[in-house]
């Protein structure tokens, strides 16, 4: 994949500085690019080409790489402020993965109609976001002249001067300040470090692994966020999967099975049944017949971590699993993807660093 410019045209006010920036916000503003732009040069090859499954990506002349053990391989967009495939204010810059593919098999894709690099989900999986439990840090503190802290992606400013304007999640919040960000890779494995200071008590670093096993098809994420402020960073983070098999159609054949017996807070419509612990899709969900909803059953036991997406068609599926407990789970579909969200909640004191891990075990009959 190469570089390219293209698609580079932020709307207005999308990089604006803050008022008064402090000289040490100030000067991370300013190497903010520079910084991914560093990382590129210096680090291992970022544009090796991936394998015939994998080939024919969309958008693919974002900076971006392949990560590869010879049997699975993983094609993986790369942060960058000009022309990153992913500039949006919602999810992690870092680990947009659109396509892995493993004998000749592919999962996850483009599942949207339009794409701009600036919509908050114009973005492929799995991608994480952080939400705050009430809001976004610091969104409700007048004291913070209109900024707010998003992991991941940085120090945001509102969009507008009502006090009383709730955080929307799709909203396109200009981003004043990306923090320093480098990334190290290698054959199997590329870690993405984000270090960002704010002016109002909030500071991290925030390091991200993806790496595939030397043998066999496992990819894991492995993060390590530290807390290098004054205020604790207590969050949630999901997984936004967008899981697409083969770029089939959602639909009869394809099964969700979960570590616990799922209720939805709503009934699913008739394009979907739960049976157990399974959501078994009995035909393609349309608009306003798409199974969604927050679900409940999980007892925040270690264990409950555990989705399996499965084509009985193609006899092909992908198992999401991690140590960690679940918090909160909500589930949403379309005719192109399956959307599973597992929710880990994230508490780290000052000066403490919290660590957790995804994995994904890919199968193919």
């Amino acid at each position: 994949m190469t570089q390219s410019a293209r698609d580079h045209h932020p709307r207005p006010g999308q990089q604006e500085p803050p008022l008064r920036p402090s000289p040490r916000l100030a000067s991370t503003l300013l190497c903010a690019a520079a910084c991914v732009t560093s990382a590129q040069a210096h680090g291992q090859p970022t544009s090796p080409q991936p394998t015939a499954a994998c080939a024919n990506l969309p958008h693919s002349d974002h900076p971006g790489t392949v990560l590869s053990n010879g049997a699975l391989e993983a094609v993986l967009f790369l942060p960058d402020t000009a022309s990153g495939y992913y500039r949006g204010s919602r999810f992690d810059w870092a680990g947009v993965i659109p396509c892995v593919s493993y004998k000749g098999h592919t999962f996850f894709g483009e599942w949207f109609p339009h794409y701009d690099p600036l919509l908050n989900d114009a973005i492929t999986g799995p991608v994480e976001e952080f939400r705050a439990p009430a809001s976004e840090l610091g969104f409700n503190d007048p004291a913070n002249q209109g900024l707010f802290l998003k992991i991941g992606v940085g120090v945001l400013r509102k969009i507008d001067d009502k006090g009383d304007t709730p955080y929307k999640f799709g909203a396109a919040y200009p981003i004043v300040d990306g923090g320093q960000r480098t990334i190290h890779t290698s054959k199997r494995s590329i870690t993405f470090t984000q270090i960002l200071h704010t002016t109002f008590g909030y500071a991290y670093r925030y390091k991200k692994t993806i790496v595939l096993d030397k043998h066999g098809a496992v990819l894991s994420l492995q993060h390590k966020l530290k807390n290098l402020g004054t205020k604790p960073i207590e969050t949630d983070v999901y997984d936004h999967d967008f899981f697409i098999l083969d770029q089939r159609p959602t639909g009869p054949g394809m099964i969700v099975h979960l570590g616990f017996p799922p209720t939805p807070d709503k009934p699913f419509p008739t394009t979907a049944t739960i049976t157990g612990n399974d959501i078994v899709f009995n035909e393609t969900p349309g608009p306003r017949n798409s199974p969604q909803g927050y679900l409940t059953g999980y007892t925040g036991h270690p264990g409950e971590y555990s989705i399996t997406v499965e084509d009985k068609t193609t006899h092909i599926a992908v198992e999401q699993t991690s140590t960690s407990p679940l918090s909160k789970f909500y589930f949403w579909s379309t005719p192109k993807t399956i959307c599973p969200e597992a929710y880990i909640h994230i508490n780290v004191p000052p000066g403490k660093t919290q660590s957790w891990t995804i994995q994904y075990r890919f199968k193919a009959g």
